[in-house]
């Protein structure tokens, strides 16, 4: 089997097509899009000269046109939607064991995890009782009790 120069241009697309799967940047998608142009435009048995410009022209415009979009949908972000530490603030927990600031002790339960506890206003909170989550210090919450 013989290959033609657009079969090489097809190639290289379908590699950077490839390697953009592995390199999260849509870099080498543009340079993609520019080969097949190389290879519509090698198909059309246009000068190797013309074949190069062709690629550069259109990885150019895909760089600056389709790429902005492309990232605009790709890293398109919620910040209605709070995760981690975030989540957990306004949450309601059980208190698993008596919480005593003065003591230094205290737990909660929430979601099948067991957190150390300290008390907003230094209440003494018993064990079952139902607290809101309102701060959080590195593996301590800061609990208060709901009326």
């Amino acid at each position: 089997m013989e290959f033609e120069l657009w079969h090489i241009w097809l190639l290289a697309a379908l590699l950077f097509f490839i390697m953009e799967i592995f390199v999260p940047s849509f870099v080498l998608f543009n340079f993609g899009i520019g080969a097949l142009i190389g290879s519509l435009v090698a198909g059309m048995d246009v000068s190797l000269e013309w074949q190069i410009v062709c690629f550069s022209a259109g990885t150019l415009l895909s760089f600056f046109l389709i790429r902005p979009l492309m990232r605009k949908i790709a890293y398109k972000r919620s910040d209605d939607t709070k995760t981690n530490v975030d989540a957990m603030i306004g949450r309601l927990a059980t208190v698993s064991e008596e919480i005593s600031n003065e003591n230094n002790r205290g737990r909660v339960s929430l979601d099948g995890d067991d957190w150390k506890a300290r008390s907003l206003d230094n209440d003494v909170i018993p064990a079952g009782t139902t607290v809101e989550i309102v701060q959080l210090n590195s593996i301590v919450v800061t609990v208060k009790k709901i009326n």
